[in-house]
C-alpha cells in the first residue's frame, strides 16, 4: 500500500489529540474484496471520547489537480463507508484533509454539497504543526 504524503503527520496529530492508533492500515475484506483505510484509532481514555472507534482515510491534495484529487477521495470514502457498514458499523469513517485545502477548496458550496451527500466526516489537519485543527461531523 502506498502511504499518503502526510501519513506520518496525521498519525502524530491523532496521537497528540488523544487517540491510540490501533491499525496502520485498517484492513477489511467484504465479499473477497480487500480494502485498506489508512488508519484505525480508538481514544486513549475511552470515557473521554465516549469509546468511539474511528477509521481515517488521509488525503494530501498535493497532485496537480485538486478536483481530480477530490474525486478520488470521494470515491474512496464512499467505497470504504459502504464496506465499513458491513464489517464494523460502529466505527466512524473520517476523511483527513490539510487545513489549507479545507479553507480554500472545501468551502465551495458544490464541494460542501458533495461531502454532505456521501455523509462525509472530516478531520482538518495542519501537516507542518502535526496537529488536528478541527473535527467536522
Amino acid at each position: 500500500m502506498a502511504r499518503d504524503f502526510y501519513h506520518k503527520q496525521v498519525k502524530a496529530a491523532l496521537e497528540a489529540d488523544g487517540w491510540r492508533i490501533t491499525h496502520d492500515p485498517y484492513e477489511m475484506t467484504v465479499d473477497t474484496i480487500g480494502y485498506e483505510i489508512d488508519l484505525g484509532a480508538e481514544p486513549l481514555i475511552a470515557a473521554e471520547k465516549g469509546g468511539e472507534k474511528i477509521a481515517v482515510e488521509i488525503k494530501s491534495f498535493i497532485g496537480p489537480s485538486t478536483i481530480t484529487e477530490f474525486h478520488r477521495a470521494v470515491g474512496q470514502f464512499n467505497d470504504y463507508f459502504v464496506a465499513m457498514e458491513i464489517v464494523e458499523p460502529e466505527r466512524v469513517l473520517y476523511l483527513a484533509i490539510p487545513e489549507n485545502v479545507y479553507r480554500s477548496f472545501f468551502q465551495k458550496p458544490v464541494i460542501q454539497k458533495s461531502v454532505e451527500r456521501i455523509g462525509g466526516k472530516i478531520i482538518v489537519y495542519d501537516p507542518a504543526e502535526q496537529k488536528i485543527v478541527s473535527w467536522i461531523k
